[in-house]
């Protein structure tokens, strides 16, 4: 009775705050706004931790925590308020007093974002109402029966509030959807043809299974946010705004946007948190408006060393403006790999910058430019002890054989991907038990701002073997054997594996 009390009160409280939010804004649901509060106040080794061991399903993770927590919160103030009501519409109180003030202190908050938490609390307020009534309306029982409340009528206002929870979720689910123009539109856009397009490259990848395509697809590529709910921006709702250290404030829509001349350039991306072997990185082609011109007309000042962008859940990225205006293919993207950019990729608009890590660079779904410095201003990742400049670093991975794998004696093919954005890998080389580093073949190199395929052929003779890999980048420069984490600013060491040769 106690448990099924708070379960049911805490659904319906749920249920009409998700209900309340899809019309004034998802990232003022409670559940959503306290989750990010979440991820914005945790440390920096529990964020990297969430990354390492659930990677794109880490907000999952956290969701998932957040709703057994509040499980465990509502059985326990459930079963008390039978005795002693008030502690039931206290623990509602205090679970309104949270999301509020999760939902007013995000940086997308607004007028309307209390209204979820307070109207979830009142329905939730109804429902322990009906509920507690239920449980101490029946007769005192009888000579020999230990029942202490009419079973009926608890049955028949739990079903009723139950329904209502449920009814409410699903009304919930159907308002978002009906109120969310992001998929239409996204669906209905056509791209313009670019007017720079660069040749499809040749060569670039080898016949060896397990080895990653040269390009990837876009449901596979590595995403890495902080968001708990994707941010659906309409193509006709998106404007995007250029200020602070200018001459001139700029907005411009999206039609304006994909009327300038467009590129398409084959990039590869990298997260910061990739760890020695990881698969944070993918390649992609990307066609955009090049976002050198698009500074250059707002009239950059002299001493605007930072260029903050911000996406439209608020999240902050700080580029260093130099980088901007060297003439790379830096750029207001719109397209991935032949198609209007995924949700959760940044549609309508991101950023791409060649060379430099995601969390200085890559801000998706970007709505807001401000030039400014960097003694000035921390962007989100900065405050939280990254550093404030992050150039990939040369490196290298092993895509097959596996590690731990089993390989049959004879010749085996390793093979994997090397980087180093913006300046191109030279060579890649192999060792095999500590011997001699010995040379791999490379793929065609498309440009210096993608990845580049290697393979090496390596007569494998039975028993356990330790492989290693490492680059050399354009500049001649050797991936460092020091090993370090992610933290600051990227890992290093080079990519070792076991495998095992059968006879």
């Amino acid at each position: 009775m106690g448990p099924a009390t708070g379960l049911l009160t805490a659904g319906v409280a749920i249920a009409v705050a998700q209900l309340v939010a899809a019309f004034v804004g998802e990232l003022a649901s409670p559940v959503v706004a306290v989750g990010e509060a979440t991820i914005d106040l945790a440390p920096p080794w529990l964020k990297d931790f969430a990354i390492r061991e659930f990677g794109a399903k880490d907000k999952i993770a956290l969701l998932i925590g957040i709703g057994v927590l509040l499980a465990i919160f509502a059985v326990v103030m459930g079963t008390l308020s039978i005795r002693r009501g008030w502690v039931g519409y206290a623990g509602l109180a205090a679970f309104g007093i949270i999301g509020l003030l999760a939902a007013v202190t995000r940086p997308t908050r607004d007028a309307l974002s209390p209204l979820p938490s307070i109207l979830g609390v009142f329905a939730g307020g109804w429902a322990l109402r009906i509920l507690l009534r239920a449980t101490s309306a029946a007769p005192k029982p009888a000579m020999g029966n230990p029942l202490a409340f009419d079973r009926r009528r608890f049955l028949v206002a739990s079903v009723a509030v139950g329904g209502t929870a449920v009814v409410t979720g699903f009304g919930s689910r159907i308002a978002s959807s009906a109120t969310s123009k992001a998929a239409a539109s996204r669906a209905s856009l056509r791209i313009p043809k670019p007017t720079d397009i660069a040749p499809l490259p040749s060569g670039s990848g080898f016949p060896v299974p397990g080895l990653s395509s040269f390009y990837t697809p876009n449901d596979s590529f590595y995403r890495v946010d902080t968001a708990i709910i994707v941010p659906k921006v309409p193509a006709q709702d998106w404007r995007l705004r250029i200020h602070g250290m200018v001459d001139r404030d700029t907005e411009m829509d999206f039609r304006q946007l994909t009327s300038r001349p467009l590129i398409e350039r084959d990039v590869t991306l990298t997260c910061v948190s990739n760890p020695v072997g990881g698969s944070y990185i993918g390649n992609a082609r990307w066609i955009g408006a090049p976002l050198q011109p698009i500074l250059e007309e707002a009239g950059i000042h002299q001493g605007a060393t930072q260029l903050v962008s911000r996406s439209a859940d608020g999240f902050t990225v700080g580029t260093p403006t130099a980088v901007l205006l060297d003439g790379r293919d830096a750029m207001l993207a719109v397209a991935m790999n032949g198609e209007p950019l995924p949700l959760a990729h940044g549609f309508p608009g991101r950023m791409v910058v060649p060379g430099l890590s995601g969390y200085v660079s890559a801000t998706k779904w970007v709505v807001d430019m401000e030039l400014t410095t960097f003694e000035a201003y921390d962007a989100y990742w900065v405050q939280r002890g990254w550093s404030q400049q992050a150039p990939i670093k040369t490196q290298s991975r092993i895509d097959t054989p596996r590690h731990g794998a089993s390989a049959k004696a004879g010749t085996v093919p390793i093979a994997g991907v090397a980087w180093a954005q913006h300046r191109g890998i030279e060579a890649v080389q192999v060792s095999v038990d500590g011997g001699g580093w010995q040379p791999a073949k490379l793929a065609m190199q498309d440009t210096v701002d993608t990845w580049r395929l290697w393979r090496y052929d390596w007569d494998a003779r039975p028993g356990r073997h330790i492989l290693q890999v490492r680059a050399i980048d354009d500049a001649g420069a050797v991936q460092t054997a020091q090993e370090a984490p992610p933290p600051p600013n990227g890992a290093t060491g080079w990519h070792t594996i076991p495998v095992t040769v059968r006879g």
